[in-house]
């Protein structure tokens, strides 16, 4: 049977225009800037993000009626990885993490009224959001069901009690998802209810950025307090004691869209490293002559092509309606891992200048490094792959 790896022709015209816009308009602000403090707080976002709109690339995952594209996991990957040639791109398309994600769920499970309040002012930028699921240990990590922030009835709604840390784009966002637990004790697998709770409510409150690697990402990690915070039934996001359920519709293609833009970061590095081995001479002869360069050059394609297999395997999968469970986490380890390989080889292969802030890949190395971590780090995941494997094993 034939395998068409293909996109659809108005999918690969958005793409070609994606990376026009990223080169021509994005990449320029990035070498121009470096980490968040020096960016001046939203206005880039706000300036790049209308530059996006303007160029007709802009939420190129939501639906139509959000103004978007309606892109579905497969049409997302050729898009996502040429916005991720640089880091402001995702942000300057809207597709950045954690909105991104938010996105993707609040279009899939919330209420029409929840939609209008929460997901359209989402899809345009006229607000951001954060995810609050993670907190301190022993609560919820890389294990959801150590779940230990509590929600509880109250007159007319619920009152959400606990920590959470490590909360992306918390500072500046407009609401959090907030995920409680609403019956059972940490340790057990269901018993979760998610919320949307207001930045405004006098019950949640940021208590400090967690100083991090990267810093690419508006709003910062933060750490979280919900205190006494009462929100009304209507805060309620799909059905209570099924928010482990729900977080699966977000994590799977959260887990695959990170790695189509950290695939673009993995291109723009592997672009840095050839261009410099192209025109450094050294012993007689450009880099890219010598043997050792041209090993990690080609082990930088490999990484790049294999990621990039892996990560469409999972698209389809989810395209067609399954878990993808396996695929994505199978993804998710591999780019992650070959994505810093790739930055890493990228960087050595420059020497002194690739270690220096005058060109991108010290940057880089720093903001990929993380993404072992996030979204499950790489141990849990091969935990959960080979868990499967054996259970299909065993019948």
């Amino acid at each position: 049977m034939p395998i068409d790896l293909s996109h659809d022709p108005a999918v690969s015209e958005l793409a070609k225009r994606t990376a026009e816009f990223v080169r021509g308009v994005v990449v320029p602000e990035e070498k121009a800037y470096g980490g968040v403090t020096a960016r001046g707080g939203d206005e880039m976002r706000v300036r790049l993000q209308q530059a996006a709109r303007d160029a007709g690339v802009f939420v190129p995952h939501v639906s139509p009626e959000y103004g978007g594209h309606g892109l579905d996991m497969r049409g997302r990957a050729p898009v996502f990885e040429e916005a991720g040639y640089s880091l402001f791109g995702p942000l300057a398309l809207n597709i950045a993490a954690p909105d991104e994600g938010n996105m993707h769920m609040l279009e899939a499970i919330a209420t029409a009224e929840q939609k209008e309040r929460y997901l359209r002012p989402l899809a345009t930028g006229e607000v951001r959001s954060c995810f609050a699921m993670t907190e301190p240990a022993p609560g919820a990590g890389s294990d959801p069901s150590s779940l230990r922030t509590r929600a509880e009835k109250a007159p007319g709604g619920w009152r959400i009690d606990g920590r959470k840390w490590f909360i992306t784009g918390a500072d500046g966002a407009a609401y959090a998802i907030c995920m409680a637990r609403t019956s059972g004790e940490p340790g057990d697998r269901g018993g979760a209810t998610m919320f949307l709770v207001d930045a405004d409510n006098p019950g949640m409150k940021i208590v400090r950025h967690v100083e991090t690697l990267d810093e690419s990402l508006y709003g910062g990690h933060c750490e979280m307090v919900f205190d006494g915070c009462v929100v009304s039934e209507e805060a309620v996001l799909g059905e209570v004691d099924k928010g482990f359920d729900y977080a699966q519709v977000r994590l799977g293609p959260a887990r695959t869209t990170h790695c189509m833009r950290w695939l673009g970061i993995a291109r723009h590095a592997q672009d840095i490293a050839v261009a410099r081995a192209a025109d450094r001479r050294l012993f007689g002869s450009r880099l890219a002559e010598l043997g050792m360069i041209q090993a990690m050059i080609a082990d930088n394609e490999i990484d790049i092509a294999a990621s990039r297999a892996l990560t469409l395997q999972a698209c389809w999968e989810l395209d067609q309606g399954r878990s993808g469970a396996q695929s994505t986490a199978v993804a998710k380890t591999f780019t992650a891992e070959a994505v810093w390989r790739v930055v890493d080889r990228s960087l050595q292969i420059c020497g002194s200048l690739g270690v220096s802030g005058d060109i991108l890949l010290s940057r880089f190395l720093r903001e990929v490094r993380p993404f072992r971590i996030y979204d499950g780090p790489s141990e849990t995941h091969r935990w959960a792959i080979a868990r499967r494997v054996v259970r299909r094993h065993l019948g």
